[in-house]
């Protein structure tokens, strides 16, 4: 990356974790951020857009050493947090760059470590902003110096409710500053909070990938009820070290976890209910192999960053395409291949068709075993609790005429 013109430490950095050629959000962002300019990025995970904007920060401390809080990052879980603190200390290694992250779920210990460096002024905080509140609310953080602020994957924390907290957040730092946004989409809300807290910004759109071809892409149409055993006589042939599932809420990734497991599959789920080491030890499960299959939901899955994952089951249809594009993203990497499949429910229909009309293909639809019953036909109507009506079915508390029954 010398088009740039790092500083030497930089360099070594880049060079220690093989980094040659910048992905395109790095090559159009890094120039706009070293110029000093404000920055609105629509790219989704896994296009780079985290060394997009540690790169220039780093760099600038390496000309400028600060002896301050220089940038805060804003990320809307603690697992994206984790993942951007060790790509950073991979490529601040010879750079005179310290950081801390700041996020729930610790002991008093950790919280008495982030308050330290929240006050001596750690170069980089990476924080959420629930725990980053509790801290200023407490009156002794120190952001009079800060040049840069970064609100990392915007569109998650907007979904999530964090608009007000990052106001808040907002107020406690200097007027003049570096603001840089990145978002996976670009919805009327990102706009107007873009209008609120940049200047002049200069904007890239990164387009949406498609997924790679090495992903070889499979639909099921079944009912909620023969998920499970489908789930089983998928894996059942198949020699896969880890797959990744993604479930629609934190609810269902615990049911679906703990039925995997009944049937004797070697699985987990990652949720907001465990404690932060029991979420860091499962994820050290999957990464090692002693774990084969991670169950979650697309919020808790930024920031897990873990390569050659052979299966991405999706046991819920996500509710946009581009959750779609990016839960398949997570398998054939690199070289690798890859295979990604999808539950569809009669009530999912709709929301398949969207992810199919983005993509501009029909997505292959195996039939499902014999020994499960009969598929859905294609001709139930979606029902209002979530399951779908197979045929035949009628609306309790009705003749077949349509007049409501009476009781006697």
């Amino acid at each position: 990356m010398d088009l740039f013109n790092f500083e030497p430490a930089v360099n070594e950095g880049l060079d220690s974790m093989g980094f040659i050629e910048p992905t395109p959000v790095q090559a159009k962002a890094i120039p706009v951020i070293m110029n000093g300019k404000d920055l609105i990025a629509c790219a989704q995970t896994g296009t780079g857009k985290t060394a997009a904007f540690l790169l220039p920060v780093i760099n600038q401390m390496c000309r400028e050493p600060a002896g301050h809080t220089h940038t805060l990052i804003i990320v809307p879980t603690r697992e994206l947090a984790i993942q951007i603190d060790r790509v950073l200390q991979g490529f601040s290694y010879f750079a005179p760059v310290s950081s801390i992250t700041v996020y729930g779920g610790g002991d008093g210990n950790t919280f008495d470590k982030e308050k330290k460096a929240l006050t001596t002024g750690a170069n980089i905080i990476i924080a959420t902003p629930g725990r980053l509140i509790a801290h200023l609310n407490m009156g002794y953080v120190i952001f009079d110096k800060l040049e840069c602020l970064v609100l990392d994957e915007a569109d998650k924390m907007l979904d999530m409710g964090f608009v007000e907290d990052i106001m808040r957040i907002v107020g406690y730092l200097p007027k003049q500053r570096q603001t840089l946004m990145f978002s996976a989409t670009m919805p009327p809300k990102i706009r107007q909070l873009a209008d609120r807290l940049l200047k002049n910004p200069e904007q890239i759109n990164i387009a949406v990938s498609r997924p790679a071809d090495r992903v070889k892409q499979e639909a099921y149409e079944v009912y909620d009820q023969q998920k499970l055993k489908l789930v089983r006589h998928l894996l059942k042939d198949r020699d896969l070290a880890s797959v990744l599932v993604f479930c629609s809420t934190k609810q269902k990734t615990k049911e679906v976890a703990v039925l995997l497991k009944r049937v004797g599959l070697s699985a987990d789920a990652i949720h907001s209910d465990l404690e932060q080491a029991e979420r860091e030890e499962v994820l050290r499960q999957f990464r090692n192999r002693k774990l084969n299959i991670l169950v979650a939901t697309d919020i808790l899955s930024r920031g897990i960053d873990i390569e050659d994952i052979a299966m991405v089951l999706n046991y819920d249809v996500p509710s946009d395409p581009e959750d779609y594009i990016h839960r398949v993203g997570r398998t054939a990497r690199a070289a690798s291949t890859g295979l990604a499949v999808t539950f569809v429910s009669p009530d999912d229909r709709h929301k398949f068709r969207r992810i199919e009309g983005f993509l501009g293909s029909r997505i292959d639809r195996p039939s499902i075993p014999d020994s499960l019953g009969a598929p859905p036909s294609g001709n139930e109507r979606p029902s209002s609790r979530g399951r779908g009506r197979k045929p035949g079915d009628r609306r309790k508390g009705r003749r077949k005429g349509g007049a409501p029954k009476t009781r006697t």
